[in-house]
């Protein structure tokens, strides 16, 4: 209902753009704000119903933990992949549309593309991947960088941090240990 309401919200602001009439816009406009304001409190109401079970909660926060894994983010993964955690990084990225897969026949070597999978899982880690990859997220920084270098465009690039983005969350989940920018420094032990 909440991803419904933002669709909403985002057709009204297409119908406002080419609206001449002042009374039809400023109807809009408060349409839209009623929209929001409704999205915002279903949006508290579903976190705190997560924060009643405590097994919920905990992996509620180890997403979140992810730098670039916002709270809408987090809620969108928990809830359309309850099985974060307990599967592998290639099942995680095929249940999420994110796997390459060949277009391969014979002697024919095909582009590969990503397919299949939970929609709106995908279209949430890809609207995080964008920041996360250019502000957040050292690692995904570096995996969009990488990628550009090597001449693929904006959007593969974009894919392959959201996939890494899930494989990252899976593996903080399985872990049950908060994520860290930056691995610990392993104190070296001076030789005797």
């Amino acid at each position: 209902m909440i991803e419904q309401i933002g669709e909403d919200i985002a057709k009204l602001k297409n119908r406002l753009e080419s609206c001449r009439h002042e009374r039809i816009q400023q109807l809009w406009k408060q349409q839209m704000a009623l929209l929001a304001k409704c999205r915002r409190a279903e949006f508290k109401a579903l976190v705190a119903a997560i924060r009643k079970h405590r097994d919920l909660a905990a992996r509620l926060d180890l997403i979140y933990s992810v730098g670039g894994s916002g709270m809408p983010t987090a809620v969108s993964i928990l809830i359309r992949m309850p099985e974060i955690g307990q599967i592998t990084r290639e099942q995680a990225a095929a249940l999420a549309g994110l796997a390459p897969y060949d277009d391969d026949s014979g002697d024919h070597v095909g582009v590969r593309h990503i397919e299949g999978g939970r929609e709106r899982l995908r279209r949430a880690l890809y609207t995080a991947a964008l920041p996360a990859s250019f502000r957040w997220n050292p690692q995904l920084m570096a995996l969009y960088s990488r990628l550009i270098a090597a001449g693929k465009g904006h959007k593969r690039a974009l894919i392959a941090c959201a996939r890494k983005l899930l494989v990252i969350i899976n593996a903080v989940v399985a872990r049950g240990t908060p994520w860290l920018a930056e691995p610990p420094k392993i104190a070296s032990t001076p030789a005797t």
